[in-house]
Parts: structure tokens; C-alpha cells; sequence
């Protein structure tokens, strides 16, 4: 295949290093990509953490198909289309009790960025205007806008604009110490103190200044951090005891990937806000959301005049007739196929494979909870990220698609994975272990 590469400039890609030796992908059906080549890849990583059905579904292929031949667009400004009405309900049925208001965006850095402006809007609907700061996490991901790297915690993502962050945002300390972690079987039993770090920062910035945290449930895109058993509970104790707004980035964690519809349930603990993507439609149309309390929605809304746009915000595509006709669809797939449940049932297995990989070369530790895992590796000395990088050109070259971050292998396959597609996913993992210098 002969494809003109000189256009493009790739989002979060080495584009020379690529360029020079592509991996290109044509097609994709169930569990599987076609490379250019006519190999098929096994997705080990449900695309970027977010085609959960598996590709291809006829279902939704029909819902973009009929609508487009329907309605191709329609404005979300002072104007509406059924779908996104009937999106949001369908959204609201499985989120958790209390969350029931749907804002929608076209991806997981404008849901954070959203999230971050609702926050905002709601403090001063209160008459409490002077809580403008936010706190995230170290390792922390909440996309590419200048909202989400300003609260998100990974160095590389703010070194180049860190003189342009929104000022007064702080960090927790990240929830990892591989001396009291490694090779946790899901939620560390060691850590949740980490959580009154909280303290410390609001005794420096003032408590009444601070508007909300944002943390990922798990941390996905740094490398798979689950959280310590108890960490988000304080959490949400603390947030209360101040007054601050909690927002869950569920971009990664959300629709299945830890067996329950969203993180917010596996651990019992419900926010204020959580920002969604990915496998919200299956990442068949561009999509985001947030999902509010209805407390935030009815101040807002209350304490604004008569006839008045109460939040000003929002996006040119926001509820974008095909993303909302793929959402209704999706949603729909979850729950007649039961996914959510299937995610469960094969967790414990998805676990016994991956930590199979314990005593693999190079392997420094193992973590996983639900359908989502990584395998952290021994660099290389002065060369970070070689050897995970190998491992996953072992993979593709075998047949497997693996995700890595430095040297970190990530896993989360769709939730259609098979016991069989567990198990030769880290098989082919452990052969390049083994062959990897």
C-alpha cells in the first residue's frame, strides 16, 4: 500500500520514528484489527481504551448509517434534535443515583475542560466566587486542553506550556509505591492515608478558595495506578468536610471496563461530577460527556434570570446527531449483550493471566483491577521506554495489539475478549519478555 505521509503531523507520536517503518490498520471487526498486510491483530487494547463492544457492531454502523441519512446535523443552541435528549436519558439510567443531568462535548479533554468551567459556575451560583482553584494529582490524565494538562500530573504533557497552565491548581501526590504495591491483585491494601495529603494543601491555599479535585479513579494513560482499598472513600469525606466539588475522570474507567457501569460504583464512592468518552459510544463518532449531580444542575440553573443562558459554554457538535444516535445504540449494546457483567465474570481470569508474567525477564511489577492491567518493566539505563517499546513491535509483528507509555505495557481489551484471547494476549507478552534484551 503506497500512502502519501508527508501531510500528516501525528497527535502523540514519534511521526519519524512511524514514518520510517508505518503500522497501518484498514479495517477492524470484533476483536480484531486488519493490518495493510492482511495480518490480523489481536486488540489488546480495545483501540485507545475505548472501543468496549468490539468493532464493527452492526448496530451501530446502522445508527450512524440512518441518521446520517437523516439528519446530518442539528444545532444544539437554543435549538434540540430527539437523539440527544433520548442519549442523555438512556445515559442517566445507569449512572449513579443522584447524577442525572447530561452535558455533552466531543471528547474526554473537552469534558474536562467542561467539568472545570460547571465547577466554576456552580461555586459562584452560590455566592461563592472565590473558589477558583483546583487540585488534581501527580501522573494524573485529563487530556490535552489547557484546563485538563493544567490539574493533570504527567511532566511531559505540561513541560512546553507550563508557562500558559491556569494559575492556583495544585497536586496531590500520586497514589504508587511500588514497596508497599508491587504485584497487587487489584486495589493495594496499603495507602488510603495518601488521600489526607488533601489536608496539607488546603491548609496552604485556604479551603475556601478551593473549587473541586479532579482524579481518575484508576490511572489509566500513566501507566494503570489502582487506588489504595479506602483512598477515594476519604476522598469524599474530605471534599465534603470542605466544601470542594469531586470530579471523576471516567474517561478510561467508565461504561465496563471495571465490570460496573462506572468506576464511581465498583468503589461505592459517588462524585459531584464525571467527565465520559471513549467507550460512551464505542468511539464510533467523536463523543464526550458530563454527568453532574442534580443539585449542580438546579443551583445553576435557579439562580440565573429568567429567559437567561445559564452556563456559558458549549461546542458547535455537542450532542452532534450522530454521536447521540451512536451513544442510544451503544448503550443499548451493553445492556442486551450484558457486557458490563461479562467484564466481571472474566476479571478474575484477565487477572491470572497477567500475573502469570511475575517471574518473565525484566518484568519490575504487575497491576490490575476489572479489564484493565499493566506490566511495568526495568528500564534500560539511559534509555526509558526502549525496551516496552520492543516488546510491543514483538506483539504487533505476532499478531497482538499492546499499548506501552514509557516502559510500561498497558492492557484493555474490548469486553468481548474471550477466556482463549486472555490467554494468548500475555502469552505473546511473556514470548517477548523473553526475547527483548
Amino acid at each position: 500500500m503506497s500512502i502519501n505521509m508527508e501531510n500528516l503531523w501525528m497527535p502523540y507520536t514519534a511521526n519519524k520514528q512511524f514514518k520510517a517503518a508505518p503500522r497501518m490498520l484498514v479495517s477492524a471487526k470484533g476483536m480484531y484489527y486488519t493490518s495493510d498486510d492482511g495480518r490480523q491483530i489481536l486488540d489488546g487494547t480495545a483501540g485507545l481504551w475505548c472501543v468496549n463492544a468490539g468493532h464493527g457492531r452492526e448496530e451501530i454502523v446502522n445508527a450512524i448509517t440512518e441518521t446520517a441519512q437523516t439528519l446530518d446535523y442539528a444545532p444544539m443552541f437554543q435549538m434540540g434534535h430527539p437523539k440527544a435528549f433520548e442519549a442523555a436519558t438512556k445515559l442517566a439510567e445507569i449512572t449513579p443515583d443522584g447524577m442525572d443531568k447530561v452535558f455533552f462535548s466531543n471528547s474526554g479533554s473537552e469534558a474536562v475542560d467542561s467539568a472545570l468551567k460547571m465547577v466554576l459556575t456552580y461555586h459562584r451560583a452560590r455566592g461563592e466566587a472565590q473558589r477558583t482553584k483546583f487540585i488534581g494529582r501527580e501522573r494524573g490524565y485529563h487530556g490535552c486542553g489547557f484546563g485538563g494538562i493544567s490539574v493533570g500530573g504527567i511532566g511531559g504533557n505540561r513541560k512546553h506550556f507550563s508557562a500558559n497552565l491556569i494559575p492556583g491548581c495544585d497536586h496531590l501526590p500520586h497514589t504508587y509505591d511500588f514497596e508497599h504495591m508491587a504485584f497487587s491483585r487489584g486495589e493495594p491494601e496499603w495507602g488510603a492515608h495518601l488521600a489526607d495529603h488533601l489536608e496539607s494543601i488546603l491548609a496552604l491555599h485556604d479551603a475556601s478558595t478551593i473549587a473541586g479535585v479532579i482524579v481518575e479513579p484508576v490511572a489509566g494513560s500513566t501507566g494503570v495506578l489502582i487506588p489504595p482499598k479506602g483512598y477515594l472513600k476519604r476522598l469524599r469525606e474530605l471534599c465534603d468536610k470542605h466544601g470542594l466539588l469531586l470530579i471523576f475522570d471516567e474517561v478510561i474507567t467508565g461504561l465496563g471496563r471495571l465490570g460496573t457501569p462506572f468506576a464511581a460504583q465498583y468503589f461505592d464512592v459517588t462524585p459531584d461530577i464525571m467527565t465520559l468518552a471513549k467507550g460512551l459510544n464505542n468511539a464510533s463518532v467523536p463523543m464526550g460527556a458530563v454527568v453532574c449531580k442534580n443539585e449542580i444542575y438546579d443551583t445553576v440553573v435557579q439562580a440565573s434570570p429568567e429567559n437567561a443562558i445559564e452556563f456559558f459554554h458549549g461546542y458547535t457538535y455537542s450532542g452532534h446527531p450522530l454521536a447521540a444516535a451512536t451513544a442510544c445504540a451503544t448503550l443499548d449494546v451493553y445492556k442486551n449483550d450484558q457486557l458490563f457483567e461479562r467484564a466481571a465474570r472474566l476479571s478474575p481470569h484477565f487477572e491470572n493471566e497477567i500475573h502469570q508474567l511475575k517471574d518473565e525477564p525484566h518484568v519490575k511489577d504487575i497491576r490490575n483491577l476489572g479489564l484493565v492491567g499493566g506490566i511495568e518493566l526495568v528500564s534500560r539505563e539511559g534509555e526509558v521506554g526502549a525496551r516496552a517499546y520492543e516488546v510491543f513491535l514483538h506483539c504487533f509483528n505476532q499478531g497482538v495489539l499492546v499499548r506501552y507509555t514509557g516502559d510500561i505495557l498497558a492492557f484493555s481489551p474490548p469486553l468481548i475478549i474471550s477466556e482463549e484471547e486472555i490467554t494468548r494476549l500475555f502469552s505473546t507478552v511473556a514470548e517477548a519478555l523473553r526475547l527483548v534484551k
